[in-house]
């Protein structure tokens, strides 16, 4: 007569075979809820009811642009395969070469930021001068913590936001022990300067608006290296020096959009913090402030249909978190009075998030924050992004 086989026996048999395998748990349940209970719960805010009054029915209704919209036929990317050939693909269209740069920057230790002024936490202030084409420079700081815990941030600002918003997240993270890298757009901040003119040898021109980048764009050269090269030299530069554990990168407005394309393209990035920075572009016409939100040169389709023809927005998220131990929130503020406000991107959240974990192990999610009317990281978003590296830390 055959023994009857239960399935918490059959898992018990299997798990001896494997020596334990992938179906041992690596801790126990109660391991678990006691490191989980060693940290606060995560932070919670409702929504701020004076900004709420402010603002009509559009910033509290899905949009009508996403009726009839199948999101997930709009995401490419299906497998760990179209993560790995998308990347490959973004990084030949920008550097036209298959691997990311490998360059470090020129490094000046213990330097005067004005920029950076009344930092708490800060114990020194290196700058690292990164070179680029067409004379120019990317001047990244880098703020080292006075108790560092051996993890790396990376706080990217935005185009012409104020540094309250900069000060704020960085002390954050320096309270926390993590050094950070601090790094302004191209032509803005402490990176305004002038450039090469590309049809006049020996000229130099100044330029005020990213849209004027056309210029210089062409088969042999993409001016998305003034945005992306400087982030990935710089940290070859932290990570050969400091040997960091983990890399995360937050960013505001077009900082968001660095952060949200350059986590998609190079996977040291373990979490990612994309706020107010973007929305697909089904969602763009429906965004509450449709100028400001269709983007500067380097975030549109019409502009470089080479580059998010490789992979769209809901693509890049997607690539942002896939693999095992990757994260990404993304931060959209619902009455920002700058770009990206609303609820649409309640059209794709569960989508990408489910996709992003059917391809890996990593996961994606949105951090709505409806607690001001501000284009900026607030003080409750800052909260629940100290929180997530917190708990995610160890790639829980």
């Amino acid at each position: 007569m055959t023994a009857r086989i239960t399935r918490r026996g059959l898992l018990r048999r299997l798990g001896a075979a494997t020596g334990g395998g992938m179906l041992a748990p690596a801790r126990s349940f109660a391991d678990t809820r006691a490191s989980c209970a060693e940290l606060p719960p995560p932070p919670v805010a409702p929504v701020d009811p004076k900004a709420a009054a402010r603002h009509g029915i559009a910033y509290k209704a899905m949009p009508r642009e996403v009726v009839g919209v199948d999101v997930e036929s709009l995401i490419t990317v299906n497998s760990a395969a179209d993560v790995a050939s998308k990347r490959a693909g973004l990084i030949a269209y920008v550097w036209k070469s298959p691997r990311l740069p490998d360059g470090s920057p020129r490094v000046e230790h213990g330097v005067s930021a004005p920029p950076l002024a009344g930092l708490s936490s800060a114990a020194r202030i290196d700058a690292l001068i990164v070179p680029l084409k067409y004379e120019m420079t990317s001047r990244v700081f880098h703020v080292l913590a006075r108790r560092p815990n051996g993890r790396l941030a990376l706080y990217h600002n935005g185009h012409n936001e104020p540094a309250a918003t900069m000060l704020r997240t960085v002390d954050g993270l320096l309270g926390r022990g993590y050094s950070v890298l601090v790094f302004a757009m191209p032509f803005m901040h402490w990176n305004a300067q002038p450039i090469a003119d590309p049809a006049v040898p020996g000229k130099s021109v100044t330029i005020t608006s990213h849209d004027a980048l056309v210029r210089w764009e062409s088969p042999s050269f993409s001016a998305l290296t003034f945005f992306l090269e400087p982030v990935a030299v710089a940290l070859n530069y932290a990570i050969a020096t400091y040997r960091p554990s983990s890399v995360q990168m937050i960013g505001l407005s077009g900082g968001g959009w660095t952060t949200t394309v350059y986590a998609a393209i190079d996977p040291r990035i373990t979490r990612s913090y994309p706020a107010a920075g973007s929305l697909p572009f089904h969602l763009r016409p429906a965004s509450l402030n449709v100028t400001s939100s269709v983007g500067d040169w380097e975030q549109r389709r019409d502009t470089l249909p080479g580059f998010y023809g490789i992979a769209e927005y809901l693509d890049l998220y997607v690539m942002a978190a896939a693999e095992r131990r990757r994260r990404q929130l993304q931060v959209l503020n619902r009455f920002d009075p700058c770009c990206f406000s609303g609820v649409g991107h309640r059209d794709y959240a569960a989508v990408v998030s489910h996709r992003t974990g059917v391809i890996g192990q990593g996961s994606w999610d949105v951090l709505e924050d409806a607690t001001h009317d501000e284009h900026t990281i607030s003080p409750y978003a800052l909260s629940v992004i100290l929180h997530d590296l917190d708990v995610h830390r160890d790639g829980l």
